[in-house]
């Protein structure tokens, strides 16, 4: 049974932000050109159709959308017979009927099929695309919004899907990935969406609950996982069950583009990109050179920017002087034959990330795309694309970003005064501070004084003495001699003490530095839902849903 209400109780939580100027890196995606499109979007605005927070650019678009000649037919037909597949609830189903309406639109976002639901910016995007969906139906109540998650399936780079982080309970960040056949593949899979799960993913199992804490939920959670990820079932179905489980009462509706139906919708577009070749990469290469004047671009087009599935592999079309190749094949069209598979077989043709989002909004009545700084960053190259393919160009909005803070975490930076922005800038400096902090005695000023009194002590003593027996003034120099030498002993002692006491603080702040930014990187590109899940319940995506704000555009630190 969830624990959702007993869970709320046994939490205490506030909440905190941190503007992305504080923390601006490029290195965490965090680069001038998405500061700018938080916050001086007039910079930046001739890249974009509308200004997220604008809201009557949002209505003018909207029109342009539902103005848009869609196949709602064919969309909510295939949309049901997927989301059926993995027992959608009945929110979703709803939600899918409603596209069949000419006044209803999409909040769209999406991601590759990473393993157990991929890194926590999943979780995030979807959160955000849900809430942007209920909050618009509230602004404009004439029209429905439904939530899309888009299946990122037809990617064949495993190594991206395949990882699973999490610090274990030694306090040391790990990795652990699925070796589809029991070691790192040296060809190339195809769609990892429908990459059979082989037995070696009970090994990866077996590992990650080994490298997680015992909990009380521990059990429950790996059960259900393993139900999902088992052998013989595919990364995409897994993915989608996993999710669905998660989002299930939300009204999320699930779309797999490696569909035929779906495919026979976007041939024209296929068609075009063949017939106008280069024409789409010299779009994007012009776009990038503007926009590297002041910023930078995040995708390099290709002549052609479409895959085939050949083989069982996913291989980049590159054309040659008369006619096609399979990159990194042997095998080769004429022009006349490419034309035919695209017309014959549009499912054999796969978009590469220029053409994905034009396809994504050419299937779909899309009003916006929720996505994180890369992506919006690459969007900022595609206007041109939107408008040499007909296709409006949707709002890009930005996800929620978060840092969730255990309890034990907060209480250690409040302890020694650490910011979080400290710990993502550079934590040497923060390391000495606290060091010196634990070091308030200083230990050879309190020695030194103690030795001066000492000697003191048997200087006055001395006289005395040597009244008594001028001849014990040689053995007043030794007991001086021997107390100075344990006075030492306890100096060297007391070092060794004030030193152990410097490194338990010091790991302690090293630990909490690896819970809120793991492998010098946002918590939400490295760990994975899971790794709280075990700790908290499985009903803690519902929990989080209910703390994160979407309309703040800052980080957010979340408090448990």
């Amino acid at each position: 049974m969830y624990i959702y209400q007993n869970f709320i109780h046994q939490l205490s939580i506030e909440m905190d932000w941190i503007d992305f100027k504080q923390i601006q890196n490029f290195e965490l995606g965090i680069t001038p050109l998405f500061v700018d499109y938080l916050h001086d979007f007039e910079k930046v605005e001739q890249y974009f159709a509308v200004d997220f927070r604008n809201r009557k650019g949002w209505k003018k678009l909207l029109e342009s959308v539902l103005s848009k000649q869609k196949d709602r037919s064919t969309l909510v037909r295939v949309l049901t017979e997927q989301n059926k597949e993995h027992h959608c609830g009945i929110k979703t189903l709803a939600n899918i009927d409603l596209l069949g309406n000419d006044n209803t639109v999409a909040i769209v976002t999406g991601q590759q099929v990473g393993i157990c639901s991929g890194p926590l910016y999943t979780i995030y995007k979807t959160i955000t695309a849900i809430k942007l969906a209920e909050q618009l139906a509230t602004q404009f109540p004439d029209h429905n919004f439904v939530p899309v998650f888009w299946v990122e399936g037809e990617d064949h780079d495993f190594d991206e899907v395949n990882k699973f982080n999490l610090i274990n309970p030694g306090g040391q960040f790990e990795k652990i990935e699925y070796l589809w056949g029991g070691k790192p593949l040296e060809k190339n899979p195809g769609p990892v969406g429908n990459l059979l799960i082989d037995g070696f993913i009970d090994k990866f199992f077996d590992d990650v609950q080994s490298s997680l804490q015992e909990t009380e939920f521990k059990a429950q959670i790996f059960a259900s996982l393993r139900g999902h990820y088992r052998a013989g079932s595919t990364l995409g179905k897994a993915f989608l069950g996993l999710m669905n489980q998660l989002f299930e009462e939300t009204g999320l509706i699930f779309l797999n583009p490696d569909n035929k139906e779906f495919k026979q919708i976007l041939k024209p577009i296929f068609q075009k990109e063949i017939a106008a070749i280069t024409k789409t990469s010299q779009m994007v290469i012009e776009r990038s050179a503007e926009l590297e004047e002041h910023y930078h671009a995040q995708i390099k087009a290709k002549a052609l920017n479409l895959f085939m599935l050949h083989k069982g592999g996913r291989y980049l079309i590159e054309a040659r002087e008369h006619d096609y190749s399979l990159k990194g094949t042997r095998q080769f069209f004429s022009k006349e034959e490419l034309n035919a598979i695209v017309e014959n077989t549009p499912e054999m043709i796969s978009s590469n990330v220029v053409l994905r989002p034009i396809c994504q909004d050419t299937i779909l009545p899309t009003l916006a795309y929720v996505c994180g700084p890369s992506e919006i960053a690459y969007f900022a190259q595609l206007k041109p694309v939107y408008e040499f393919f007909g296709v409006p160009m949707p709002v890009v909005y930005p996800r929620a970003s978060v840092t969730i803070v255990e309890e034990k975490v907060k209480n250690i930076l409040e302890k020694f005064q650490v910011d979080f922005t400290e710990v993502i800038s550079n934590l040497d400096p923060v390391l000495i501070r606290i060091a010196e902090q634990v070091s308030e005695v200083k230990l050879e000023a309190l020695f030194e004084s103690l030795n001066r009194r000492v000697r003191e002590a048997v200087v006055e003593s001395r006289f005395g003495i040597q009244q008594i027996d001028p001849t014990l003034s040689g053995a007043v120099d030794s007991t001086l001699a021997r107390i100075e030498g344990q006075i030492n002993v306890l100096k060297e002692k007391t070092q060794q003490a004030q030193q152990r006491r410097q490194d338990v603080t010091v790991k302690q702040v090293q630990k909490v530095a690896l819970n809120i930014f793991p492998n010098s990187n946002f918590q939400e590109r490295e760990f994975n839902v899971v790794y709280y899940m075990n700790k908290y319940g499985p009903d803690f995506v519902k929990w989080l849903a209910g703390e994160i704000v979407i309309d703040r555009f800052q980080h957010q630190l979340i408090e448990l």
